[in-house]
C-alpha cells in the first residue's frame, strides 16, 4: 500500500525536508496540520468518538500549546499567552504543569471555536517567528522535540477522524474516493533467516530521536527469521475462516476476555454486507482488498493470529536489528508492525528534567511496543529505533503485524506452500515445486520441443557469446549459478572460461545438485565443485570454498521471469548480498514476441506442458495425501499482455472439493490453480529494474528471432 497523503498535490507537507531556517521547518509543519483539516467541518472538528480520541480542534490547539507553553513562555521576553485559560483546556497529562481538562469530556469543549482556535495558532506562530528569527541557539532540542511531537498528532488527527466518520450511518469520506492503491502480486510470503548474536540497538545520538529511543545498549539475540512482508486480508480471512476469533486456545486471558466482552468478530472498521467484505477507509466505506495488509489490529489479535500461524511476533529488538535487511519489505510506510515486547525503559534511561521530562517515560507500564511507520505518519518522522507504543486492547491506529519465528529457516515446505497457496483468494503455488523427479523429466521433453524456444535459443546465444563472456570472468573466481538444474548451459562456460577455480552451484533439489556436482567433478578436474543445497532466493551465505575470491553469478534459462517484478527486484537484491561488492552477475531474459509464438511455446499440441503442469496435482496426491482428479482439471496458458507475461493455471472444470493434509479446499468451476508466471522483457525494462536493486547493466548479448538476451550486470 502506498502512504496516504491528502495533503501531498500541494507540496507544503513535504517542505519541511528542504527548509533551511529554524522558522521554515517550523513553519512547514504548522502548515501540514491545518493542511490536513481544511475539509473538516467546525462539526466534524468538535466532536469526540470515544475516550481514546480526541477532536480535531483539541489536536490543534495542544500542539499550539506545546509551543507557547515550553518555549514561547519561558524563552520569548514580553510574550503575551493568547489566553491563560488555555492552559487547563490543552494541556494533555503533565502533571507538573497542573489539572487540566479531563481527556474523555474534550468533545464538550464547543468553546473555543474553530475559529478561535487557529487565531491562537496565528498568534502563537507569530510569537514563535520572533522567537526563532536569529536562529534557534540553545533551542533546538525543544524545537525539534515540538515539531516531532505535532507530527505524532498529525498522524492522531487521521487516527481520529477514521474512527469519528466510522460510527456514522452516512460512512463519509475524510478525502474524496479512490481506487485502492496497487499492491505488486506478491506471492508467498517468505521467512528470512538473521543468526543473532550480540547486537546494538537504541539511538546512536545522530539526528532527533524521542528520548525512550536511547541509550544506544547491546542485546544478544538468539537465531531468528521475519516474514518478508505483512499478514494481509487474504491471510486474516483463512483465520476468520478456521474460527480464530471462536478459539480460546489462541489468545491470551485477556485478549479472549476482550473477544467475548465486545463481541469482536473481525478487525475495526470490517463489515460484512451486500458484495462482500468492506472496510471503512479516510476514502469512506471501500471494498475489502485481499492482497492489502490487513489494518487496526489489537496486540491480542496480532498475537493470537501468530498462534494460529505456528509463529510469534518478533521481539522489538529483533525488529531493529533486521529492518534494514533489503529483503524485508512494508516496513516503514504501510502498518505500524507489533512486536512481543512490553513498552519499557532501556538500560541507563533517565528522563529529562522538568515536564517535557513526562513526554515518554510515564507512560512505560502495560503498552506494548510497534515498529517501523504507516500509510499516515508523516514524512520523514520515521526511523528505525521509533518505538511507538500502545495498549494490547487498542485498535484505531493503523497497526498490523509481520510474523516471526524462531531459528534461521531452513527452507519452507512443500506443505506449508501448498497450505498456503489454496487458501489464497487466487488459488497459487510457487512453480518451484514443478522440479521432482518426474517433472524434470517433463521439462527435459518440454525443451526438445520445436515451439518451446527458451532453452535452444539461449543455448545457441551462450555458444555465440563464450569467449565474450569468459573475457568479463576474472581469473580464479568462483562461478555461482542460481537453480543449477543438471547444469547444461554452465559448461559452456566453463570450456571458455578455465579461469574458473570454483563451480558453486545452488539448487533446491537435492537429486538435481548431488547428480551436476558429480558430473562436473568428472568433467572438469581442475574446478573445485561446492555446491550449496538451498532455495537459491533465500541463500544467506556463499559456500566456503567461493568465499574471498571474485565472484560472477550465473542465473540462465530465464528463470527470473518466473518472478513477479516485486520479486525479482528482491532476488536481484538478495543476490547482490550473496554475491557481494565487485561481483558481476549474467543473467538471461526472454524478451518480448508475438503472442501467438509465446501461447504455443507453453501450451504445446503434443500435450507435454500440460502434463508438465498436472503433475503438480499428482505430487500434492503423492506427497500429502491429496485427492486431486487429474481429469477434473485442464491446463491452459495465458498471455496477460497488460503485466506482459505468460500465465499458467489448471483450471476446474466443475465444482468441486479436495482434501489435504487434513484440510479440505473447494474449487468453483472456472476457478483457477495459478502455477506459473513467465515475464517477458524488454533489455532497457530490465535494467530499470536491475538499478532498483543496486545494479548496472554493463553489457548485453541478443538474438533477434526469437528475440531472447543475456545481460551483464554489475554492482
Amino acid at each position: 500500500m502506498v502512504r496516504f497523503d491528502p495533503a501531498e498535490e500541494a507540496h507544503t507537507d513535504r517542505d519541511h525536508e528542504i527548509a533551511s531556517s529554524p522558522f521554515e521547518r517550523y513553519n512547514s509543519v504548522r502548515r501540514r496540520t491545518e493542511w490536513l483539516t481544511r475539509n473538516l467541518t467546525p462539526e466534524d472538528q468538535t466532536a469526540q468518538s470515544m475516550p481514546d480520541a480526541s477532536p480535531a480542534k483539541w489536536h490543534l490547539a495542544h500542539v499550539t500549546w506545546f509551543f507557547e507553553t515550553f518555549l514561547l513562555t519561558p524563552h520569548l521576553p514580553g510574550y503575551k499567552p493568547f489566553d491563560p485559560r488555555f492552559g487547563y483546556l490543552f494541556n494533555s497529562y503533565y502533571e507538573a504543569l497542573g489539572p487540566r481538562q479531563p481527556r474523555p469530556q474534550r468533545g464538550l469543549l464547543t468553546r473555543p471555536s474553530v475559529a478561535d482556535v487557529m487565531a491562537y495558532r496565528a498568534h502563537v506562530d507569530a510569537g514563535m517567528q520572533r522567537l526563532l528569527s536569529s536562529g534557534d541557539e540553545g533551542l533546538g532540542d525543544l524545537l525539534d522535540l515540538g515539531l516531532a511531537h505535532e507530527e505524532q498528532h498529525q498522524e492522531l488527527i487521521l487516527m481520529d477522524i477514521l474512527h469519528l466518520f466510522a460510527q456514522s450511518p452516512l460512512r463519509p469520506a475524510y478525502a474524496p474516493p479512490r481506487s485502492a492503491p496497487s499492491v505488486d502480486e506478491a506471492g508467498v510470503a517468505a521467512f528470512v533467516g538473521f543468526e543473532g548474536g550480540l547486537v546494538e540497538i537504541g539511538h546512536s545520538g545522530e539526528g532527533f530521536a524521542f528520548d525512550n529511543e536511547g541509550p544506544r545498549h547491546k542485546v544478544w539475540l538468539e537465531p531468528f527469521s521475519l516474514s518478508d512482508r505483512l499478514v494481509t486480508n487474504a491471510d486474516w480471512f483463512a483465520f476468520m475462516a478456521d474460527g480464530g476469533y471462536r478459539r480460546p486456545e489462541l489468545w491470551l486471558s485477556e485478549g479472549w476476555a476482550r473477544v467475548q466482552a465486545e463481541g469482536w468478530t473481525a478487525p475495526l472498521y470490517w463489515q460484512e454486507g451486500e458484495g462482500g467484505w468492506h472496510a471503512m477507509t479516510l476514502n469512506g466505506l471501500r471494498p475489502l482488498d485481499p492482497a492489502q495488509p490487513v489494518a487496526h489490529l489489537s496486540f491480542f489479535e496480532a498475537d493470537a493470529f501468530a498462534t494460529w500461524s505456528g509463529a510469534r511476533l518478533p521481539t522489538e529488538a529483533e525488529w531493529e536489528h533486521a529492518a534494514a535487511d533489503p529483503r524485508l519489505h512494508q516496513i516503514f510506510d504501510v502498518r505500524w508492525q507489533w512486536t512481543r515486547s512490553a513498552y519499557g525503559p532501556y538500560p541507563g534511561f533517565r528522563p529529562a528534567p522538568g515536564a517535557v521530562g513526562e513526554y515518554n517515560g510515564k507512560f512505560m507500564a502495560g503498552q506494548f511496543v510497534l515498529r517501523g511507520g504507516c500509510c499516515v505518519t508523516p514524512p520523514g518522522h520515521v526511523r528505525a529505533t521509533y518505538r511507538n507504543f500502545f495498549q494490547p486492547h487498542q485498535r484505531w491506529m493503523f497497526s498490523g503485524l509481520r510474523l516471526a519465528r524462531d531459528g534461521v529457516p531452513q527452507g519452507r515446505t512443500f506443505r506449508d506452500d501448498v497450505l498456503e497457496g489454496l487458501s489464497l483468494p487466487q488459488k497459487a503455488l510457487p512453480p518451484k515445486y514443478f522440479y521432482d523427479a518426474e517433472g524434470s523429466r517433463l521439462f527435459e521433453a518440454i525443451c526438445e520441443l520445436e515451439a518451446y524456444y527458451p532453452t535452444r535459443t539461449e543455448l545457441a546465444l551462450l555458444r555465440s557469446a563464450a569467449q565474450d563472456i569468459a573475457a568479463v570472468i576474472p581469473d580464479g573466481a568462483a562461478l555461482v549459478e542460481f537453480g543449477s538444474g543438471a547444469s547444461l548451459k554452465t559448461r559452456i562456460v566453463l570450456d571458455a572460461a578455465p579461469q574458473v577455480a570454483v563451480y558453486a552451484p545452488i539448487d533446491i533439489s537435492a537429486a538435481a545438485l548431488s547428480g551436476a556436482a558429480k558430473s562436473i567433478r568428472a568433467d572438469y578436474p581442475n574446478v573445485i565443485v561446492a555446491p550449496l543445497l538451498e532455495d537459491f532466493t533465500r541463500a544467506l551465505d556463499l559456500p566456503r570454498e567461493a568465499r574471498q575470491r571474485p565472484v560472477v553469478g550465473f542465473f540462465p534459462g530465464s528463470t527470473i521471469g518466473n518472478f513477479t517484478p516485486t520479486e525479482a527486484q528482491a532476488f536481484l537484491a538478495g543476490a547482490r548480498h550473496l554475491l557481494g561488492e565487485g561481483a558481476a552477475f549474467l543473467v538471461g531474459i526472454d524478451l518480448v514476441k508475438p503472442e501467438a509464438q509465446l501461447v504455443e511455446a507453453y501450451d504445446d499440441p503434443l500435450g507435454v506442458t500440460a502434463a508438465f503442469n498436472k503433475n503438480l496435482l499428482v505430487r500434492m496426491n503423492r506427497e500429502l495425501d491429496a485427492d486431486f482428479v487429474l481429469d477434473g482439471y485442464r491446463h491452459r496458458a495465458i498471455w496477460n499482455a497488460a503485466e506482459s507475461r505468460i500465465e499458467m493455471h489448471l483450471e476446474s472444470l466443475s465444482d468441486q472439493t479436495v482434501s489435504l493434509a487434513g484440510r479440505t479446499f473447494h474449487f468453483k468451476a472456472g476457478e483457477t490453480l495459478h502455477t506459473e508466471n513467465s515475464y517477458k522483457f524488454t533489455v532497457a525494462g530490465f535494467s530499470a529494474l536491475a538499478a532498483k536493486a543496486g545494479w548496472r547493466l554493463e553489457r548485453e548479448w541478443t538474438c533477434a528471432h526469437p528475440a531472447f538476451a543475456v545481460v551483464l550486470l554489475r554492482t
